[in-house]
């Protein structure tokens, strides 16, 4: 016997995108792996100012994870090629997001500080080709 309950909440989508989007003058690449989106800054203050370009009312995060669990749907927020944040299905926030009041999104330390590692690399190698 089904749970109908289950099934009728439940409505999994599955996407397919690759597309550039722009978000208050930055760029951010979208892409997907079915249930899995991808949503890749180039860098840091791109993704700071999307993230104030967004509504701050506290419930829309719970209601764009509500969506993303209903559809059984996951995105990954990522800069530098590290994940940052994840909010969804497969999101696990942790005592990180919820000292950073961010649940229902799994804030990722090992990605923030990749990041903001990587963004401080290439700001020293920018630094040393001017000198040069």
């Amino acid at each position: 016997m089904s749970d109908t309950t289950t099934e009728s909440s439940q409505i999994p989508l599955n996407v397919n995108a690759d597309l550039t989007v722009s978000v208050d003058g930055g760029t951010a690449e979208v892409s997907s792996t079915g249930d899995r989106l991808f949503v890749t800054f180039p860098s840091i203050l791109p993704a700071v100012n999307a993230l104030r370009g967004l509504p701050s009312d506290p419930d829309s995060a719970d209601t764009v994870a509500a969506v993303l669990s209903r559809t059984d749907l996951t995105t990954e927020v990522r800069v530098h090629d590290r994940t940052v944040a994840v909010i969804g299905s497969k999101a696990n926030p942790g005592t990180l997001s919820e000292a950073l009041s961010a649940d229902p999104i799994e804030v990722r330390l090992g990605g923030v500080i990749g990041a903001v590692t990587r963004e401080l690399s290439d700001a020293v190698e920018r630094v040393r080709q001017l000198v040069r």
